[in-house]
């Protein structure tokens, strides 16, 4: 069996990821449902912007040295979560401390 090579190595960041950085995402977690709407949820209550990006064949899945066995099939159910602050509202001083 021939081991097919991800496009994207463990720990390179995509030519897609490195403009979402530049941009101010920051990548969180891969999900699918109903985790994906969950953690959607949970960051917009907490004042976060939130960009999801299709899953794909050769993106990195993070923490696992490129493997992606998990996902081999079903990529279309997951999704990249990306997060940042909100441009519109500032960031909240913890006024309790």
């Amino acid at each position: 069996m021939t081991r097919v090579e991800p496009m994207v190595q463990s720990g390179q960041l995509s030519q897609r990821e490195r403009r979402l950085q530049r941009q101010g995402w920051k990548r969180q977690f891969i999900a699918s449902e109903p985790r994906l709407s969950e953690a959607v949820e949970l960051y917009r209550e907490a004042g976060y912007e939130v960009h999801l990006e299709p899953l794909g064949r050769g993106v990195d899945p993070g923490g696992c040295n490129g493997c992606t066995v998990c996902f081999d099939g079903f990529e279309d159910r997951y999704r990249v979560i990306y997060t940042r602050h909100k441009k519109e509202s500032p960031r909240l001083e913890d006024d309790l401390w």
